[in-house]
């Protein structure tokens, strides 16, 4: 998995009016605002400049699970380490700080370590009077019944829970677990958000900053992921192919990208005003553009562009590759310029494509239709009407 450039939050612990916290520490982030207060009980303190909630192991996991893929949760000032929180002999806490660096040496991504760890460690602590050799496939059916259910952890949560658990017992082969027949349960289809090709162009106008225009239009005419722009370096940049080299995107994979010949001219205006030296979009110091930075910009863009739906930097790339379904290119070619790995991930545009469904009629329709050529009974149906339907 590939090691995002996202943004940190750190939990501390407190006693706060009487009461144990989980203080939540991160720069100001509107898109992070949102996620915290997904959290049942999190609370802004005024005195405190910080969000916290009850201090609680359901609570961590929910901040665990909530932040996944949106920013790393730095949890290095709970105790020595979380997992030493629970009732753990010494050998499990070895075992388990052992996982921790299997994962490391395995190259999985920092979110992804902390939730696995986590998950691993919950389920050890609830099975502590069980020797893991002894473990088998009702005690993970035990945990999800008591742990998960209870505490209304999400489908992706416990999706989650066992492939971190599919990763420990090839590292711990001691179990009885068999690790064949754990299941994940099906994971909900979401349709993402799309916006229309008049949309994005709105975004676009509405957006006066140079720098802020060149990453909007870039981010929608190739598809790329947020991580990929941000790490995304000039020497990857093929003017004369009009192609741009995404390395290590997702997966660890390279890819090409097609380079859009409308973008050249604002692409070699803002080259020009920012004269930037390595990555194709920099911080102040030459560093790798922020990207909490960027969604803050393209809030502010959508609001002024007056568009309701929810956007996010993915959703242009959401739009791109359902723009060029309905423009007639084939889902081999947009798999392979997303760079998806399988096939079925890419099959979710043609869910949310129009081109297909606007030459579908609906039968309220096709009734109207025959009524207007037998009868004139269709004035006294008008829809628009004040008669009863």
């Amino acid at each position: 998995m590939l090691l995002k450039n996202l943004p940190t939050i750190v939990l501390e612990q407190a006693v706060y009016k009487k009461n144990p916290r989980l203080l939540i520490r991160f720069p100001y982030d509107s898109l992070l605002i949102q996620h915290v207060r997904q959290i049942d009980g999190a609370t802004w303190s005024k005195t405190l400049r910080v969000w916290h909630v009850a201090d609680t192991k359901e609570n961590l996991a929910s901040i665990i699970a909530i932040f996944k893929d949106v920013a790393t949760v730095d949890i290095s000032k709970i105790g020595t380490n979380e997992v030493f929180r629970r009732n753990l002999t010494e050998a499990q806490r070895t075992l388990l700080n052992n996982f921790y660096l299997y994962l490391k040496g395995k190259r999985y991504s920092e979110s992804t370590i902390q939730t696995y760890t986590f998950f691993v460690a919950d389920f050890v602590n609830f099975h502590t009077e069980t020797a893991l050799e002894e473990l088998t496939n009702r005690s993970v059916e035990v945990f999800i019944e008591k742990v998960f259910i209870p505490r209304k952890y999400s489908i992706s949560s416990q999706r989650q829970f066992i492939s971190a658990l599919k990763v420990f017992t090839v590292f711990y082969p001691h179990t009885k677990i068999n690790d064949l027949q754990l299941e994940r349960p099906k994971k909900s289809r979401i349709l993402p958000n799309v916006l229309s090709q008049e949309e994005v162009l709105r975004i676009v106008q509405v957006t006066k900053n140079l720098k802020h225009r060149a990453i909007i239009v870039l981010l929608y005419s190739s598809g790329l992921r947020i991580g990929e722009i941000t790490s995304l370096q000039l020497k990857n940049i093929d003017v004369e192919r009009r192609q741009v080299k995404v390395v290590s995107g997702k997966g660890r994979k390279d890819r090409f990208v097609v380079l859009a010949s409308s973008f050249l001219p604002l692409l070699m205006n803002y080259l020009t005003t920012y004269v930037p030296k390595v990555y194709f979009i920099e911080g102040p110091e030459g560093e790798r553009y922020s990207e909490s930075s960027i969604r803050k910009f393209l809030e502010k863009s959508v609001a002024l562009a007056k568009i309701s739906k929810k956007v996010t930097p993915h959703t242009l790339r959401h739009s791109y590759a359902t723009h060029l379904l309905e423009n007639g290119v084939g889902l081999r070619h947009i798999q392979e310029l997303l760079g998806h790995a399988k096939p079925e991930t890419t099959m979710i545009y043609t869910h949310v494509a129009k081109k297909d469904l606007l030459e579908i009629k609906s039968p309220l329709d096709t009734i109207l239709l025959t009524l207007s050529r037998n009868t004139k009974d269709e004035q006294n149906f008008l829809l628009s009407g004040n008669n009863p339907i």
